[in-house]
């Protein structure tokens, strides 16, 4: 078979599944006794054997079913769910994460897994870990059967009065375990077709796993349903086997423990005395049950795109942003009213189209998201720590560019909250805590950014001991130490080596790497900002913009050069008298609004030739990073524009406080300012 044109959607749907069962497995452990989670593993890895077969990759199919056969076991109450044997199962899905990335990557998906093979056969075989001493028998006809059990668990104490009440009427109460065949492929229709028929027999009270799950086909080859019927159950069985695909039909009368045990007359009185009340009653689960099964399942209209096209829709409508800017120049010169007319109208269709193209790029963050609460899992087992993580705002959406660089500063972050933020459980308890820390993931919308916070309730970040490290490595003097906030003292992890941790682990030291962290936030065109109170926690929030291939900057002119500032660093723009400018420090200085802010001469820093102007007044361009400011001197403004951002290229990849360039409507080059490199 050609499996090459298959390939891109068979790993895309594999990682998708790996994450399903990653997700699916915590809250498992979270809820041992949920066996309608255990189906949906079940399911993620049933269907993840069955395409790593089609493909041929059969390492891949083979750990897949070993896996597949351990939650079979615990499927049919043959095994108890432990943390070893999710410790077990875990490893394994990494192994398939591994494979799936090695055949991304290129390679055939191998890897030596004997060791994790023979443990998942020894939790098959029970070996290692203790099995249920209930039966094991498979046979459904029996009182004690798993499908029966499961289904006699989720019954309410309404349905349980209805059971009661029908049985009193003469009705009986079965349950029927209905098996599709394996080569079954429209399973719903199959679905459908026992229901109508059952419909016409009695009335249909429960069904597990439940209609909707049914109907979406979320379930394997077998359901169970109960029912109360006049019916005998070998009339019933005849009936149902007559639907083509049904491998195998078992019925008998189902039995619940608070039913066995009623105070029979309570329960007879109450049923002579509410007789038509009560049937009617029985009615209404049963409609409402079929009614959602006759619903055809809405259809979602969605493909998949490869990104390379969408980037390639990008340039392309990048090219168009630049000539559109050149029309708006030609048509403003030439002062053609139908020319002027058109170009607007382009201008705004250019613009929706625009938004449109933006928006498809755009990917929901818990695509970096969902590998936090595994990764969580595993360092509080290392760290001997109680960890309860809350994640919130995952639809939040982000440019692609963005997601793809922003999931490794987060890893670093919840590394170090967790390492050195959150105390021992002991530690916890001592200060009046609950042993139980809380790390919490939180990512919002405001304005034209993106925010993302990461919070714990740990011990904080201590002050003190911040500045003493500070004033020791020399990142700031004694007096320099004593003016600073709260917040720039806690900035002061984000240096270069700095840390406080007393002892630096394998998983992290708070300080180290930090500004590897802070590096890469502000290259996206961010910032990232602390706030801490010793013994009650610490917040890192970062600030990133929505997009980073199309923005809105001010250009300004030095001499007879174009920069472009961009709007997101701007607080505004002003023009000043130059007897105002002070100087401090040996810097230059202006009072703003009753702040005290630095001036750089941008002519002096990119050097561009040329005289200063002997004039009364200059531009300034008030600029922002955090908290701190900063005034850029500029020769004049030109006005707001939305540009395109441009690399350039391999050669220039470390000039000073150049982000990029773009091509304005002229056709001349615009060099694009990084301002967060301008403020210290």
């Amino acid at each position: 078979m050609e499996t090459n044109e298959y390939l891109e959607v068979f790993i895309d749907e594999s990682k998708e599944h790996i994450q399903s069962l990653n997700d699916h497995l915590l809250e498992l452990e979270k809820n041992p006794t949920d066996l309608t989670m255990v189906s949906e593993i079940f399911r993620s890895a049933h269907t993840l054997k069955g395409m790593s077969a089609t493909m041929g990759y059969q390492d891949l199919a083979d750990l897949t079913h070993k896996m597949e056969n351990v939650l079979d076991a615990v499927r049919n109450h043959q095994l108890n769910v432990t943390t070893e044997i999710l410790d077990v199962v875990f490893e394994a899905v990494d192994s398939l994460e591994e494979m799936v990335m090695d055949i991304a990557s290129g390679g055939q998906g191998s890897k030596d897994v004997a060791s994790l093979v023979e443990q998942l056969n020894a939790i098959e075989r029970g070996e290692t870990f203790q099995e249920n001493t209930g039966s094991t028998s498979s046979s459904s006809s029996e009182p004690d059967s798993p499908i029966q059990s499961n289904l006699a668990s989720t019954i309410d104490e309404f349905e349980r009065t209805v059971l009661r009440e029908s049985a009193d009427q003469g009705y009986q109460n079965l349950e029927l375990h209905i098996t599709l065949r394996e080569d079954c492929l429209l399973k719903a229709a199959r679905v459908f077709m026992v229901f109508e028929i059952l419909e016409q027999s009695g009335e249909v009270i429960k069904s597990l796993p439940t209609v909707q799950d049914l109907e979406d086909e979320k379930f394997e080859q077998f359901f169970s349903v109960l029912l109360v019927t006049k019916e005998s159950p070998d009339e019933l069985e005849k009936k149902v086997m007559k639907v083509s695909e049904i491998e195998t039909v078992t019925v008998h009368t189902f039995t619940a423990e608070e039913q066995t045990n009623r105070a029979g007359s309570s329960v007879n009185n109450q049923a002579s005395s509410s007789e038509q009340g009560n049937t009617a009653v029985a009615e209404a689960p049963a409609k409402s049950e079929m009614e959602t099964a006759k619903k055809a399942p809405v259809s979602t209209k969605t493909i998949r795109v490869n990104i390379d096209r969408l980037d390639a829709l990008m340039n392309l409508f990048e090219e168009l942003v630049i000539d559109r800017g050149r029309l708006e120049q030609i048509a403003d010169s030439l002062k053609h009213a139908e020319l002027q007319e058109t170009v607007e109208r382009m201008t705004r269709i250019s613009g929706d189209l625009q938004n449109i193209i933006l928006n498809m790029r755009m990917v929901p963050i818990d695509q970096v998201f969902n590998r936090f609460p595994r990764m969580v899992r595993q360092l509080a087992k290392d760290l001997g720590k109680q960890i309860h993580l809350e994640i919130e705002g995952a639809e939040t959406e982000l440019d692609r560019t963005v997601i793809d660089e922003i999931g490794d500063p987060l890893v670093h972050l919840i590394r170090n909250a967790l390492d050195h933020g959150v105390e021992l459980p002991e530690v916890r308890e001592q200060k009046g805590k609950p042993r139980e820390g809380s790390l919490k993931l939180n990512a919002y919308h405001s304005g034209n950014h993106v925010f993302i916070e990461i919070s714990d309730d740990g011990a904080g970040i201590n002050r003190e001991k911040v500045i003493n490290k500070a004033i020791s490595n020399g990142v700031v003097s004694s007096e320099q130490a004593d003016a600073l906030t709260e917040r720039q003292v806690y900035q002061l992890i984000m240096e270069s080596g700095f840390s406080t941790a007393d002892k630096i682990s394998d998983v992290s030291g708070r300080g180290v790497g930090l500004d590897v962290v802070k590096n890469t936030i502000e290259s996206l065109g961010g910032n990232i900002t602390i706030d801490s109170e010793l013994d009650k926690g610490s917040v890192f929030s970062i600030q990133l913009p929505l997009t980073l291939s199309i923005i809105s900057v001010m250009l300004v002119e030095i001499k007879e050069e174009k920069y472009a500032v961009p709007l997101s660093s701007i607080i505004e723009t002003a023009v000043i008298k130059k007897s105002n400018i002070m100087s401090a420090h040996n810097k230059k200085v202006i009072d703003f609004r009753g702040k005290v802010v630095p001036l750089i001469d941008l002519q002096d820093v990119f050097e561009v030739p040329g005289e200063k102007l002997d004039e009364e007044y200059c531009s300034v361009v008030i600029i922002r990073k955090g908290e701190k400011m900063a005034g850029l001197i500029v020769d004049t403004f030109i006005g707001q524009q939305e540009v395109v951002l441009k690399s350039l290229g391999n050669y220039l990849t470390d000039v000073f406080a150049i982000s990029g360039a773009t091509i304005l409507g002229d056709g001349q080059v615009a060099l694009i300012i990084d301002s967060n490199s301008l403020i210290m």
